[in-house]
């Protein structure tokens, strides 16, 4: 699955939020090719792999950790799912991925304008709250909504790597599934604790993806040095129905109680709510086209795996 076509000329990688559920991984995933893992982070430890200091709102960064880089994967961005949207934690969510990106932009232009590659999460987020059972690709317009927006700005930024002939891409990440956290274990709790239900309808689209799969998507893109914008889903969405009841399934537990109506979210979580009784069925031809060969076509292959 994992190949080193780039050994000779990229070496070394930097990725930033590596401390998080897909760097983590990604981490690993690269550490075990043997190439050289390096971080940034605004509290540096070096721990696992060698770390640099940052810090995006007052605009520093450690030189040492662009000079070093052959290749950056930037993964950083504040969660859009820990905390209700008033208009500060707005502000968070798209200073820390459009503020970020100009960072590493401007430090790569004056210390390291012959990196050779950057890659940058992005989200499906780009499609909209709600696109209905029609299936959207990469050629899909943008959507509208606040995250809509933040995504559009966020790849605009990647794009401005054009400028410095450094070749770019972009991952629209869906709903990662993954037993060390994230949204497999939100899913899993109600239902282990006999309170899950499904929300809403329960027909809106779920587009997953297993964080194994996820990486190799991430590295498929470095190692052939793509200059494309692909989704980060499986092959096959599900509705938030079954989902829901095959996670229950899967450990053992009923799904008993009636259906979480939106307005009852909406009170709860406010804005996210949308996020929740909204859905995408979002395509992965396009990445299956560039020759990436997914390990967990099905979700039951994935919740097997995990749970």
């Amino acid at each position: 699955m994992f190949s080193s076509k780039l050994r000779d000329n990229i070496k070394t990688v930097l990725i930033t939020g590596g401390s998080g559920l897909v760097g983590t991984r990604l981490s690993q995933v690269l550490a075990k090719k043997n190439y050289t893992v390096t971080h940034l982070s605004r509290k540096p430890t070096g721990q696992n792999y060698e770390s640099f200091y940052w810090n995006v709102k007052d605009g520093e960064i450690e030189s040492d950790a662009i000079t070093s880089a052959d290749a950056i994967i930037h993964l950083a961005g504040a969660s859009v799912a820990d905390k209700r949207w008033d208009e500060s934690r707005k502000k968070e969510i798209y200073d820390s991925r459009i503020d970020s990106t100009k960072l590493l932009f401007y430090n790569i232009r004056e210390l390291n304008p012959n990196l050779k590659y950057f890659l940058s999460a992005s989200a499906i987020g780009y499609y909209g709250w709600d696109t209905g059972s029609s299936i959207v690709d990469e050629t899909t317009e943008k959507g509208k909504g606040f995250l809509a927006d933040v995504v559009e700005d966020w790849e605009n930024e990647v794009s401005k790597f054009d400028e410095l002939n450094i070749p770019n891409g972009k991952v629209r990440v869906g709903v990662v599934l993954s037993e060390k956290g994230g949204a497999l274990a939100a899913l899993a709790k109600p239902i282990r604790y006999g309170v899950g239900a499904i929300l809403d309808s329960g027909e809106q689209y779920l587009s997953w993806i297993h964080l194994d799969d996820l990486c190799g998507i991430f590295f498929h893109l470095l190692d052939n040095k793509l200059r494309q914008t692909v989704n980060g889903v499986a092959p096959n969405p599900v509705t938030n129905k079954e989902l829901t009841k095959a996670i229950a399934k899967k450990i053992k537990k009923p799904v008993f109680l009636p259906n979480v109506p939106k307005f009852a979210l909406k009170l709860l979580l406010g804005e996210i709510a949308d996020m929740l009784v909204g859905g995408n069925n979002v395509s992965s031809k396009k990445i299956e086209q560039l020759g990436y060969s997914f390990q967990y076509t099905e979700l039951d292959q994935a919740l097997t795996d995990l749970l």
